[in-house]
């Protein structure tokens, strides 16, 4: 029948530009994102999309899945162009049509808004589901990786500026899936990672935690560390992968913090691939490959810091932008300036320090100040980007620090909780009873295991 012509179609797509068979987004209008259920029935599709229709919206892609928890509905998600007021009146109008259509409390509203246009009550902020969906924000970058101020060390240096374009270019094309492409490095390059890798490495085994001193030769024997080598990064994300499940994936410039956080929730860290101007080794404006591989992926390698991150990104999917924010000091004096307890003294975790000869200096030492690990302190506190760290935090464990994060997420105000299924690589919503039970016979079933393993160990 007419209803069962619609649900045999994965994806629908009408009036769209495409670019690799991949959605893209007119550049004019902002993308509005609608999931509703409806019940199986003859023609339930074609009514539920009346309210677009006839109110003149333009509906960019339908997506069709059964719904898990109930065998006799469907889920759909519908993405529409809104592309000025005038649009977003008809918008608002068709949702109130659909509400009435399919009941209130199976119609949500994804979207993606400016800074100068607040998400509206029952809205959340859109986020990826799948894994792939990363790819329709990956190129939405707030600066792209050839344009450098004019206080750069590399603004008049046109072969750097041509090299950092090339590097830029590469993520740009690079879609989810595919392979890392191996890139060519110069001398010059080499010599600038060679000078600090040198000077780092003789850092560690004073200034940096266990977790990090314990992945760092492994780095060195199986991903090629060394100062006469600069590791692709399709080779170091495999290896990530092996660890602890993270992969790398390219990017071409600075990302906006939701679109950042949202990768660590799929375990996917976005790494530059350019290295920063040999005039100043010591020095970078911006995040390098310098920062990405010595600072950050070590830990990356670590089990419970990837879950203490991947914490930090779930937390952000559908969260107000003021929480955004709060979320992203917290992952900025984590991830970024990290520093923990180990036997009595203080040890840097975070990419910042570790990647910094100054930073790692100044996070252990009596110059700065040191305060508890409290994350709704941290989510406020101000922090300076251009210039050594004034104040650390200080956790007393990757475990302790990922329990206060959860605790303090947990007041974020959406209506739903998300669990990442790493079988599926996407993200569950977790807003129904019939979601909750599913987890609840998952996690018997772990611990079934768990109890047969315990057993056998005590026989």
């Amino acid at each position: 029948n007419e209803y069962k012509s619609y649900l045999s179609i994965v994806c629908i797509t009408m009036d769209v530009k495409h670019s690799n068979n991949e959605y893209v987004s007119t550049k004019d209008s902002e993308q509005v994102s609608v999931v509703f259920s409806i019940q199986n029935h003859p023609s339930s599709l074609v009514k539920a999309l009346t309210p677009f229709q006839e109110n003149n919206l333009n509906m960019t892609h339908i997506e069709s899945r059964p719904l898990a928890e109930d065998p006799n509905k469907y889920k759909f998600l519908v993405n529409l162009d809104i592309k000025d007021r005038d649009a977003e009146k008809r918008f608002q109008k068709a949702i109130e049509e659909l509400r009435v259509i399919c009941t209130a409390d199976c119609v949500q509203v994804l979207t993606r808004r400016n800074s100068d246009n607040s998400v509206k009550k029952n809205e959340v902020p859109w986020f990826p589901i799948k894994i792939a969906e990363l790819d329709r924000f990956a190129n939405q970058i707030l600066t792209y990786g050839s344009e450098l101020d004019s206080d750069h060390p590399g603004f008049t240096d046109e072969v750097y500026r041509k090299r950092r374009k090339m590097f830029a270019d590469i993520a740009y094309n690079y879609k989810h899936g595919e392979p890392i492409p191996t890139v060519t490095y110069s001398k010059e390059e080499i010599a600038t990672w060679g000078q600090i890798i040198t000077k780092l490495s003789g850092l560690f085994e004073t200034h940096a935690c266990k977790e990090f001193r314990k992945v760092w030769p492994l780095l060195v024997e199986n991903c090629n560390y060394n100062k006469d080598n600069i590791p692709q990064l399709e080779q170091v994300s495999q290896f990530v992968k092996d660890c602890s499940g993270f992969t790398i994936r390219p990017v071409a410039g600075l990302l906006s913090s939701r679109d950042f956080l949202a990768g660590l929730a799929f375990r996917v860290f976005h790494s530059t691939q350019y290295i920063r101007h040999g005039a100043n080794p010591f020095y970078t404006p911006e995040p390098d490959v310098c920062h990405e591989l010595i600072g950050h992926i070590p830990l990356f390698c670590d089990p419970e810091f990837a879950a203490f991150s991947q914490e930090i990104g779930l937390a952000s999917l559908g969260a107000p932008d003021e929480w955004i924010e709060k979320l992203a000091t917290l992952y900025w004096f984590t991830i970024e300036f990290g520093v923990c307890m180990e036997d009595g003294c203080l040890k840097a975790y975070g990419a910042g320090c570790l990647s910094s000869i100054e930073e790692l200096e100044n996070c252990v030492s009596d110059k700065s100040k040191k305060l508890p690990f409290e994350p709704s302190q941290i989510a406020v506190t101000k922090y300076p980007i251009t210039t050594i760290q004034p104040v650390y935090f200080v956790a007393p464990s990757f475990t302790e620090a990922k329990r206060k994060v959860r605790e303090y997420s947990s007041q974020i105000p959406r209506p739903f909780t998300v669990h990442y299924n790493p079988y599926t690589e996407s993200v569950e919503l977790i807003n129904k009873r019939e979601n909750c039970l599913k987890m609840i016979r998952d996690l018997t079933s772990e611990m079934k295991t768990l109890e047969d393993a315990v057993s056998k160990l005590e026989d």
